[in-house]
């Protein structure tokens, strides 16, 4: 898959690309990255991408004309290197877009990509999204300088499901949100030393028991998910994903914060 973004700060991706352990995905070419300096398709000496909003009020807005070069450039560039595919969505980063879950990070991860547009100022000059802009994307209800951020998220989550980035190949079936929870949280993990401030790990982790480990994981994602997301709760239940024992263990926990709250 091949992704294109177009930002004012292509500097701001350089660590995201060369550390951690999601590089492999860009190293190996499981994802295809590639930067488009917007400034490289505006006019005159100072390259203005930006100017004031008509009707007056703060801040500057985007200018459509060198957004819509650089969005012909890139499709000029990805017809020549994959004629076969057709295009991809154009993603703008909005507070005004569906908020981003596990859902649809995994269909990203499995398309053939997007072009990813990076707003700064007060936004992108409206005929330009009506024009161009297929999909909007927010990561939640707060504003940020910058749609880079909202790229790295986005670009993060999907490198680390292609496979062989992750050393183990099924660690990110247990993440929180995902399928293989039901969409619940994930339960707390722990390591070495066995005790650490007079605290101890959980004795049933430490028995060898493989089923009795299981079961105290699920009663764990699922105390932890009724506490701090009781909404993942009722979507589990609304799919049918709660078994006979969830659902009785649900009501014992309950319970028990009732009577110690």
């Amino acid at each position: 898959m091949r992704f294109d973004v177009i930002t004012l700060f292509p500097e701001l991706f350089a660590p995201f690309l060369t550390s951690g352990i999601n590089r492999r995905a860009f190293e190996t070419g499981a994802v295809d990255l590639k930067l488009w300096q917007l400034r490289d398709f505006a006019d005159g000496a100072y390259r203005r991408v930006d100017d004031r909003p008509f009707g007056g009020g703060p801040g500057m807005v985007m200018m459509a004309e060198p957004l819509e070069q650089c969005l012909r450039a890139i499709r000029q560039d990805r017809s020549i290197q994959s004629p076969e595919k057709p295009q991809v969505p154009v993603v703008l980063f909005s507070p005004i877009g569906q908020t981003l879950n596990h859902s649809a990070v995994e269909s990203w991860s499995q398309s053939d990509g997007a072009i990813l547009i990076c707003g700064r100022y007060e936004g992108l000059d409206q005929r330009f999204i009506d024009a161009h802009v297929n999909v909007q994307i927010s990561l939640g209800d707060f504003v940020l300088s910058g749609g880079e951020i909202a790229a790295i998220a986005l670009l993060d989550a999907v490198a680390r499901l292609q496979p062989g980035v992750l050393n183990d190949e099924g660690s990110h079936q247990m993440d929180s949100f995902n399928p293989a929870l039901d969409g619940l949280l994930d339960c707390g993990h722990f390591t070495r030393p066995e005790t650490w401030n007079e605290q101890t790990v959980p004795p049933v982790l430490l028995s060898g028991h493989h089923a009795d480990i299981a079961k105290w994981r699920r009663q764990q994602s699922l105390a932890l998910t009724q506490q701090h997301r009781p909404d993942l709760i009722e979507s589990a239940r609304a799919k049918g994903k709660l078994s006979v024992k969830d659902e009785n263990f649900l009501a014992q926990y309950s319970d028990s914060r009732t009577r110690n709250p």
